[in-house]
């Protein structure tokens, strides 16, 4: 791969995002949820707005110079955090939602990636994006496994910084044989232009980890990671852990810089120990429970008092939508709960084991630490990005909004009225800031229809 920085413009028709940005903006008549611990569930606050940070929050604060927005019937929100999503699949959504997740690997992994020009990368990445902020998703963990050169690469993240989401791009490669490592010098040709140049965007490392590397290749690839303080993910699917687990245990390398997706099977002992050494996990459960992966491990983690992040995985199976993620979790382990509950005692359990306070927390809080970026996001606290979403709670299918929590769990896309980032509006007025959305949505069109051309007869089902 070459290491000089290769740079893809963004395209003369499909300009840069045209999000819009105000000075100082006091938002005023809100229910706010903060997140912010020892705060409660829900409050009426003004939030200030200054540049790209929460400046002020209380109650009817002074700014004579700021722009005041109204947001009386609505609820402010911490910009929600999609912690594992793989964004160049966005051209193919829906070609796999009846795929398992052998077909999965089959299809896409075997027949499919080695099809992705720059461009599939790039208009993917940018449509997936802009998709992410109408959900009201601020920050996304961009788990790019299909790089194929230092092209595939930059596209990928230009899609991302054209579209104006927050994302630690985590870059990876296509599953290659166990005992070669990562390629460390796209890791650093990244850190030093095409990442380093986008103030919304941080590198990371989607691994194939301890799970599917040799014992050598686990441990070198961790240190990497840990050397240049980058996080590093990578999917545990099932089965016991190898040899590779216990040599970067052995070496000291788990860390609060660790996020494993999935987790699926690992034993009880395996994530205390984890936990204890700051490790992230990160649960995707309508996919996990949709394509076979196994059982989500929210259940396992809230028993040793830990908490998953949540993502939506691929938009070929499932939709990119995390506070679907978060109900889906939330009801999975309510129902794995309540039997466990009839089956210990014969009667029905008389409160909730889960709240849905928790499952708003794993989409913003537990986002944000599991991609290394807590002290910036997850949270509206004063010094915080301002990275805010407000859910309009006088739609008719919201309304009345007894339960500021519920009501923003229970939320669908119509009812994101507005999303901000760092203090640029993203979508105003139930509407992405974009223009020439459908040349974005012809592009990604042409794109999926090519690629689906590459898989097999056994492909997308009629």
């Amino acid at each position: 791969m070459s290491k000089e920085p290769h740079h893809v413009p963004a395209e003369p028709h499909l300009p840069r995002f045209g999000g819009r940005r105000v000075s100082r903006v006091l938002l005023r008549g809100a229910q706010v949820i903060t997140m912010a611990p020892g705060r409660p569930d829900a409050e009426h606050a003004d939030v200030l707005v200054d540049g790209d940070r929460i400046a002020d929050l209380g109650e009817n604060i002074e700014a004579p110079d700021a722009e005041v927005v109204d947001f009386t019937g609505r609820i402010v929100i911490p910009g929600l955090v999609n912690a594992h999503l793989h964004t160049w699949q966005t051209a193919l959504r829906s070609a796999g939602a009846d795929w398992t997740l052998m077909e999965y690997l089959t299809h896409l992994h075997g027949e499919c990636v080695g099809h992705y020009t720059p461009a599939d990368m790039h208009i993917s990445n940018l449509a997936g994006a802009l998709t992410q902020l109408d959900c009201g998703t601020t920050t996304v963990g961009d788990w790019c496994h299909n790089v194929l050169s230092s092209e595939h690469a930059d596209a990928a993240v230009e899609g991302l910084a054209q579209a104006g989401v927050r994302a630690v791009f985590l870059h990876g490669t296509p599953y290659r044989a166990p005992n070669i490592p990562h390629p460390l010098a796209e890791i650093d040709r990244l850190l030093d232009g095409p990442v380093r140049e986008h103030a919304l965007l941080t590198l990371g490392m989607a691994l194939q980890g301890p799970q599917y590397s040799s014992v050598e290749t686990a441990v070198a690839d961790f240190r990497a990671g840990a050397e240049r303080g980058l996080v590093v993910s990578m999917h545990q699917s099932g089965g016991e852990p190898t040899p590779g687990w216990e040599a970067v245990r052995d070496a000291g390398l788990f860390s609060p810089l660790t996020n494993i997706v999935h987790g699926i099977d690992l034993p009880d002992d395996w994530l205390k120990m984890l936990l204890e050494a700051g490790v992230t996990f990160t649960t995707t459960p309508e996919n996990e429970l949709g394509q076979g992966h196994g059982t989500p491990i929210t259940g396992s983690l809230l028993r040793l008092d830990a908490a998953p992040s949540l993502g939506t995985d691929i938009d070929t199976a499932v939709p990119g939508k995390v506070l679907t993620a978060a109900r889906i979790a939330l009801a999975h382990q309510r129902s794995l709960d309540h039997a466990q509950h009839r089956q210990m005692t014969g009667t029905h359990a008389n409160t909730a084991s889960v709240t849905g306070r928790q499952a708003l927390a794993w989409a913003t809080v537990e986002g944000a630490r599991a991609l290394g970026l807590a002290d910036q996001v997850g949270r509206i606290e004063v010094g915080m990005q301002a990275d805010l979403v407000a859910v309009d709670a006088r739609a008719l299918n919201l309304w009345p909004a007894h339960d500021p929590v519920a009501t923003v769990l229970h939320a669908d896309i119509a009812n994101i009225e507005a999303v901000m980032v760092a203090g640029v509006w993203r979508k105003r007025d139930h509407a992405l800031l974009v223009s020439r959305l459908d040349e974005v949505k012809d592009r990604l069109r042409e794109s999926g229809e090519r690629l689906l051309r590459s898989i097999g007869p056994a492909g997308p089902r009629d």
